[in-house]
């Protein structure tokens, strides 16, 4: 259990929804965005901006909160939903590719201050890491101590979200990243967990690959027992509220991960959840226009969101059993 002061646990609140879980909507995507968008047209800034003030205004009048960029998302923020939390991303795009390790940058012209006068509910800011490398994540953990340090300075929650990697695996849908999966995710989690850092909250990984649990693929990695053991070993690795990130895969198989988590003793404390909502949206977007798309929004985009919203209600567990206010 860790405890926060109560100017802390205020913004806390605002992302959460009335059973106390995290239902967030993530769109802070801006090269992965701008690639979905050029498989149908060559997407211009005003395109970033617009799409996402759709999904914005769309959208979180049924999530407990959004996470934008700070460079398009703006615009969007301004138009959510007044009851809906506001997490703003501080990472540059496109670090996922350097040879360097994927180390992390921080957006040029914001800081945590800044991110908390735009309006910001929380800081979030996203990690590639590889346990195994022991030189490059010295690098790494001073950066986000750093960051740390700075959300204290602004009594505001720090959400790490930790994306991990092998080096000398270039595929991690693969059914060789599949095998070491696990250990990655939870060897992260555990570093990040300590005090240190002062994370408030952990967007992470499924500790499996689904497509690779016996009975969900083609090929089977994990037996059913042996994945819902992990999601246990998870749950238990970290004494900080951590939250499941889709990933990109389809709303349902995410449904299910969600369900089969639960059904295994999995903790978890809601959701952040982008791509599984909205991604069929940007075809719509892309080839028939705004309207369509904010049709299609409010239509595809909402029902997408309100089954999610049912399951994590069915399965999630309330942040306040993992984090609370110092009284």
């Amino acid at each position: 259990m860790k405890k926060i002061n109560k100017e802390k646990w205020k913004h806390v609140e605002k992302l959460l929804n009335d059973q106390g879980i995290i239902g967030a909507l993530a769109i802070d995507q801006r090269g992965a965005l701008k690639r979905m968008m050029k498989s149908y047209k060559e997407p211009s800034d005003r395109d970033m901006i617009d799409f996402k003030t759709i999904v914005s205004e769309k959208l979180t009048p049924y999530a407990s909160s959004i996470l934008l960029d700070p460079e398009y998302g703006i615009p969007a923020a301004d138009n959510k939903d007044a009851n809906c939390g506001l997490l703003l991303a501080y990472e540059k795009t496109g670090y996922d590719s350097n040879d360097l390790g994927k180390m992390p940058d921080l957006l040029d012209e914001w800081s945590v201050k800044r991110l908390k006068e735009a309006g910001a509910d929380a800081c979030k800011f996203l990690i590639y890491y590889d346990a195994d490398q022991i030189e490059i994540n010295r690098l790494k953990k001073i950066i986000i101590e750093r960051i740390g340090s700075e959300c204290i300075a602004e009594n505001i929650p720090f959400f790490l979200e930790i994306l991990t990697f092998d080096q000398e695996i270039s595929d991690n849908k693969s059914k060789e990243f599949a095998k070491v999966k696990p250990q990655k995710v939870i060897d992260a989690m555990k570093e990040f967990s300590d005090d240190r850092y002062n994370i408030d909250v952990l967007k992470v990984e499924i500790p499996v690959n689904m497509n690779y649990v016996e009975g969900y693929g083609q090929e089977s990695v994990y037996t059913q027992q042996e994945a819902a053991q992990l999601f246990i070993e998870q749950s238990k690795c970290t004494n900080l509220p951590f939250i499941f990130l889709s990933a990109g895969v389809s709303p349902e198989m995410f449904q299910e991960t969600l369900l089969f988590a639960k059904s295994a003793g999995s903790e978890f404390n809601g959701v952040l959840c982008g791509r599984a909502t909205w991604a069929e949206g940007v075809r719509v977007y892309a080839n028939e226009g705004e309207h369509q798309a904010k049709q299609w929004m409010g239509e595809k985009g909402k029902k997408n969101l309100l089954s999610l919203n049912e399951v994590i209600s069915q399965t999630a567990s309330p942040v306040s059993q993992r984090l609370q206010s110092l009284e």
